[in-house]
């Protein structure tokens, strides 16, 4: 992952293109297109991220599926708007893409370093397997005034700490994108398949911390850990 000392938003993603590009939309007379990029876990599963790519990046034409690329750049959100309402749409915008030979060289395919605030009051969980978990809400500043919405999910000791966290708190995480499929049931018995985005925390650090009991308490989780969460949540 390149190192950027004041950046607040840094993501490095390693992976086969998974879908044809498709236009997204224009600005300035740039235009901006959305790939998916299929991401392999340690569990021999894959996480499926979309991609936006500015055509003054590279020769768009190039970016074809099963191609292996490597993309350095920010996890955003932006408001989608349809006929049924907003949806928060989550993105990796890309900021530089080098194509490879084979992620599988890739020592750790997916990261993200975020720093940013509680903007919304955690809500602490169980899985019906015993998993504790924590469901954050970050608001990441970006120029211009405007900021970025990154769902979050810490587990374990994390989860624990985490749900003490108060709307506003300033917070740094490390961990990895991950795309969730699950089943939304509405009130007519009707079931739709949906996906949902969320950054995965492995570590986290609250900035100013002077106690060492405290400090220790939010250490990266263990390896073990770590690999549960691939686990499908309910």
């Amino acid at each position: 992952m390149s190192e950027y000392t004041i950046d607040n938003n840094i993501a490095s993603l390693a992976g086969e293109i998974a879908s044809e590009l498709k236009f997204s939309h224009e600005i300035y007379s740039e235009s901006f297109y959305n790939f998916f990029l299929r991401i392999p876990r340690l569990s021999s599963s894959y996480d499926t991220i979309l991609i936006t790519v500015s055509d003054r990046l590279l020769d768009i034409h190039t970016l074809t599926p099963g191609k292996q690329i490597l993309v350095d750049g920010q996890f955003r959100s932006y408001n989608n708007m349809n006929p049924y309402g907003s949806k928060l749409l989550l993105t990796l915008f890309a900021r530089e893409i080098e194509f490879i030979n084979d992620y599988n060289e890739i020592k750790n395919p997916n990261q993200i370093y975020l720093c940013g605030f509680i903007c919304k009051k955690p809500v602490y969980r169980t899985t019906p397997f015993g998993r504790e978990i924590t469901d954050l809400l970050l608001a990441i500043n970006r120029p211009y005034n405007k900021s970025d919405y990154i769902p979050c999910i810490a587990w374990g000791r994390n989860a624990r700490y985490s749900r003490r966290l108060k709307v506003g708190d300033n917070i740094r995480i490390w961990g990895r994108i991950q795309s969730r499929d699950y089943q939304k049931k509405y009130d007519d018995g009707t079931v739709e398949n949906k996906t949902a985005y969320e950054v995965s925390v492995t570590k986290m650090e609250i900035p100013n911390i002077n106690n060492m009991e405290e400090r220790q308490e939010i250490q990266e989780i263990e390896d073990d850990d770590n690999n549960n969460q691939d686990q499908v949540l309910s």
